[in-house]
């Protein structure tokens, strides 16, 4: 497939001495300075409304964002996954769904949580530990974040493959990191995705670092290029321009409703933060790299073309700014305000009706939990 080409070239990652790619190829359509790019295969109506609707998004994303990392900084979380810097790869791919479309998130994917039009509450309450972090994947079709990496993948093309046979008009979509490329369920996911033509798409945040480990450690050609050992197609967009996500994204839906199959997208962007709270990325990355990174900023990129086209003005970025801040000072208040459940609650949900071997350690537990309170009577 043609793609907007991109100068191949290397850098050194610091003082580590490895060599790092750079993208080869990828679909932009809005560059770092702002300024407006035609892709000869993938195109995108620029209407100034949706373009601040998805500015609006990705500030917000943002400003969620930030408050779950300070949250977890003050105690009131167990951990937080930060998705700063990867907001245009979630809110682009989130605005192109269908509502009938079903999403299969990892643990960073908030922003296109917000776009399905999930609580942010109910993402919080996981990772403070209040439930058994779940919510209801039917309400918005938005299934459970999942930790174990890359196992996602195969939930999303069984699912989808019952789309199928149930002849819906509806696609999946599934979340993942370049990190989990490395895992064997990818593989055999894309597999049966293929040989079922399964209508799914697979979204890979190519973010460069799994955990410390980079990308180069893990794979010797470019992710969006597995596809083609699978037999669908694989395409790299910027991960940074939300239009490019945004417009890919819809053709890879577009073509999983038509019957013909599965694509890779991986979108080429960069994790600006720790892996999650309880990581320091300055042990295993340089500076230098996170300044160059910072220059593609994907909010700073769409403001400029609002700016420059006359769609929005301080005024207006101002107000979004001081909503967002609303915003997530509501979530935060929500947070704090979530009540510490019971312990016994804990064998709540673990199957739909009763179940005789869980009675039973419920039991048990409240046995043991009993005989601390007899001590203390003594």
């Amino acid at each position: 497939m043609g793609r907007a080409g991109v100068t191949s070239r290397s850098r050194t990652n610091g003082d580590s001495g490895t060599r790092r790619p750079e993208a080869e190829e990828f679909v932009q359509l809005l560059s770092p300075q702002g300024e407006l790019k035609v892709h000869p295969e993938h195109t995108v109506e620029v209407e100034p409304g949706e373009l601040r609707g998805l500015y609006e998004d990705m500030t917000l994303a943002r400003a969620v964002d930030a408050e779950g990392v300070l949250l977890q900084r003050q105690g009131e979380l167990g951990l937080w996954p930060s998705l700063l810097g990867q907001e245009a790869a979630q809110i682009g791919s989130g605005r192109a769904l269908a509502g009938d479309d079903h999403v299969f998130p990892s643990y960073r994917d908030h922003g296109v949580a917000l776009c399905r039009g999930m609580d942010p509450a109910d993402l919080f309450a996981l990772f403070r530990g209040v439930n058994h972090g779940g919510w209801d994947p039917a309400e918005h079709n938005f299934h459970l974040y999942t930790l174990v990496i890359g196992s996602q993948t195969l939930h999303a093309t069984g699912y989808a493959m019952g789309l199928a046979k149930d002849a819906t008009e509806s696609a999946a979509i599934v979340y993942f990191g370049d990190g989990a490329t490395s895992q064997g369920d990818v593989s055999e996911a894309f597999n049966f995705a293929a040989l079922c033509d399964a209508p799914v798409v697979f979204f890979c945040q190519n973010n460069q670092w799994a955990i410390s480990e980079p990308t180069e450690k893990q794979t010797r050609v470019p992710l969006y290029q597995r596809a083609r050992g699978f037999g669908f197609p694989g395409v790299r967009v910027d991960g940074n321009d939300v239009l490019a996500c945004l417009a890919v994204t819809r053709w890879a839906l577009e073509r999983a409703r038509k019957g013909q199959g599965p694509t890779l997208i991986e979108a080429f962007t960069y994790r600006m933060g720790a892996h999650t709270t309880s990581d320091d990325p300055t042990r295993y990355r340089d500076a230098a790299e996170v300044d160059a990174w910072r220059a593609k900023d994907p909010i700073a990129r769409l403001k400029a073309l609002l700016t420059s086209r006359g769609w929005a003005d301080e005024t207006y970025f101002a107000e979004v700014d001081d909503q967002c801040r609303q915003a997530a000072r509501a979530v935060r208040e929500r947070v704090r305000a979530m009540s510490v459940p019971h312990p016994s609650v804990m064998f709540r949900h673990t199957y739909a009706e009763g179940h005789a071997l869980v009675d039973e350690e419920l039991a048990q537990f409240t046995a043991y939990k009993a005989a601390f309170a007899d001590s203390e009577g003594c």
